[in-house]
């Protein structure tokens, strides 16, 4: 199978919705974190730390999730089928986040933080979906 075709299967035009959610409530979880170790002062001081925080799990989300099928047909279709397919591709994108963070971005990567990372966000996508799909 060709990778445009490869692609073309995993991504479906009625998953932008899920996209954006998606990405929001990364945002929120990463800064909802963020302020639990840092202060307003400090982030309105430093206004590229946040961004240095969201970047490594953005950048893992946005490699993994379409390659696992977060944003494929099935994932547009129930929370059945979406809350499962974002959770599967929550883990390998957090752990390639995981990775950026240590060795390419500020910050660390420990256990558990690791761990932390991988339920909250599980959760927050998990849920968020899960609420998407009972409002819709």
């Amino acid at each position: 199978m060709d990778a445009p075709s490869f692609l073309a299967a995993r991504l479906d035009r009625g998953a932008a919705p899920l996209a954006v959610g998606d990405v929001i409530a990364l945002i929120l979880l990463l800064t909802a974190g963020t302020l639990n170790h840092q202060s307003i002062e400090f982030l309105t001081a430093n206004p590229l730390y946040l961004p240095g925080v969201y970047a490594p799990f953005l950048i893992g989300w946005a490699a993994v999730a379409p390659l696992v099928g977060a944003y494929s047909a099935g994932a547009v279709e129930t929370a059945k089928s979406s809350v499962p397919l974002v959770i599967r591709s929550w883990i390998p994108a957090a752990v390639l986040g995981l990775a950026l963070r240590a060795f390419v971005f500020r910050g660390g990567a420990e256990l558990t933080f690791a761990a932390v990372m991988l339920v909250t966000g599980s959760v927050a996508l998990g849920g968020w979906r899960a609420l998407y799909f009972r409002l819709r």
